[in-house]
């Protein structure tokens, strides 16, 4: 069985033996799926219990009954029986809706930030929330259908954020190639932009279609967007030059005339 370590960059000598097990929860119809972890400090004989507290895809209300009182049920069983004898208990007794892993061995130095650890990799990421935890993923076309022509498209997958993110529906994810915007956007580079781009675009790195563009790498750019305006004769703004410039200098920009191209969204970060 192997023996993983947790919160590494500690001496060795600090390192604690434990045991951590995945709680799942098995419905009819659904796919077995992680819903806590309980990780237990052998020495000290102390059990940690992490479960998740939002079943929304749970529609059985005697279920959604059961597993919302869950935790609670554990801290009062731990109380009765003793941390190390409850666990025992569960391991002889969950078999049907709620079944418990194989022990795996674990080498801890903060248990609090294991447990932390542990569920994020096991329980959260399994789980997707939408637009709570993850965005949508697009191809670029994809992307100016959705955010330009307001066309339901069809996501390529979702994927999980970072939790400092603050998500929003008209958020996305897409891959971006080319090298023009390097160092900020490396090539091949997930990023995240959000859509429905309102107020102005001066000095925005922003998603541009290009109309008339042969091939998806010219049609679709990312470019820092700059304009100058004039008043006409009736004071009102009009665009007198638009110009797309990269940040490699490697590369140069470009200017458009009125109507030739249309902001789908603005870059928000680089994802990975």
């Amino acid at each position: 069985m192997p023996v993983i370590p947790i919160a590494t960059g500690r001496r060795r000598s600090d390192l604690r033996n434990g045991e951590y097990l995945l709680l799942e929860l098995d419905l009819p119809g659904k796919p077995k799926r992680n819903v806590g972890v309980l990780l237990f400090d052998s020495e000290h004989q102390r059990l940690y219990v992490k479960i998740q507290d939002h079943w929304e895809d749970v529609t059985d209300p005697d279920d959604v009954e059961l597993l919302t009182s869950l935790a609670k049920d554990f801290e009062a069983k731990i109380r009765e029986l003793g941390d190390a004898n409850f666990l025992n208990t569960l391991e002889d007794t969950l078999s049907n809706t709620l079944q418990l892993s194989e022990r795996s061995k674990i080498q801890v130095t903060d248990w609090t930030r294991a447990l932390a650890e542990l569920y994020d990799e096991h329980v959260e990421t399994a789980e997707i929330k939408r637009y709570v935890t993850h965005l949508p993923v697009y191809s670029l076309k994809a992307a100016a259908t959705r955010f330009g022509e307001e066309r339901e498209v069809e996501e390529e997958s979702w994927i999980r954020t970072p939790q400092a993110l603050r998500l929003s529906p008209d958020m996305f994810v897409a891959r971006v190639v080319g090298r023009s915007m390097e160092p900020r956007i490396p090539d091949g580079s997930l990023c995240v932009f959000r859509g429905n781009l309102v107020g102005s675009r001066q000095g925005k790195l922003v998603l541009v279609e290009r109309y008339g563009a042969a091939g998806t790498s010219a049609r679709y750019t990312i470019k820092k967007y700059t304009s100058k305006k004039t008043y006409t004769p009736d004071d009102q703004w009009q665009h007198e030059q638009v110009r797309l410039e990269p940040l490699n200098k490697e590369f140069e920009g470009f200017e458009l005339k009125e109507g030739e191209c249309r902001v789908i969204a603005e870059f928000v970060q680089v994802l990975e």
